[in-house]
């Protein structure tokens, strides 16, 4: 049987951050934290990308101007890679699994689930702009586009800013 390092076993990563955990420890709480956004990122963006493709099935998919076509395109190439970006973070661990690496995989795995939030704003962002681009018009299109990134900015980027950590 291997030996196992225990040689950050009583040393705690961070003092005086409220947690008793080692390097290990926070790494792998870390690791969980992301494998759960991804979860649900994951979820809406397959749901997404899977509307999308069935949309160019459909018998009305003919009646779309270039514009449309295009933009149309586009959402599927982004919902491909953000699968893909999404899918990442697994595959990086699956290939580095047991090789000591989970900071490097944690360090990679964040930035590829930043990625994968990017892409899904893109898609709801796009989606909903080709929906009432479609069903209403050019200027309803924008408009809706418009707002809903808007809102996502708010709640994605100013949101987070303005919650306050609380202090012990």
């Amino acid at each position: 049987m291997p030996r196992r390092d225990t040689s950050d076993s009583k040393r705690d990563a961070l003092p005086n951050d409220g947690r008793d955990e080692t390097e290990t420890e926070r790494l792998d709480r870390n690791w969980d934290a992301l494998l759960q956004e991804l979860r649900v990122t994951q979820t809406g963006s397959q749901i997404i990308a899977g509307f999308l493709l069935s949309v160019a099935f459909q018998s009305r998919f003919t009646d779309l101007d270039r514009y449309q076509v295009t933009v149309y395109l586009i959402l599927v190439c982004t919902a491909a890679l953000t699968t893909a970006l999404g899918l990442g973070p697994v595959s990086l661990h699956r290939l580095l699994f047991r090789r000591r690496a989970m900071e490097q995989i944690v360090a990679v795995g964040n930035i590829l689930v930043r990625s994968t939030l990017v892409g899904v704003a893109a898609i709801l962002i796009g989606t909903v702009l080709l929906i009432f681009d479609v069903v209403l018009g050019r200027t309803a299109g924008f408009i809706a586009g418009g707002v809903v990134c808007l809102l996502t900015l708010l709640v994605w980027l100013v949101l987070p800013r303005l919650v306050k950590p609380s202090r012990e």
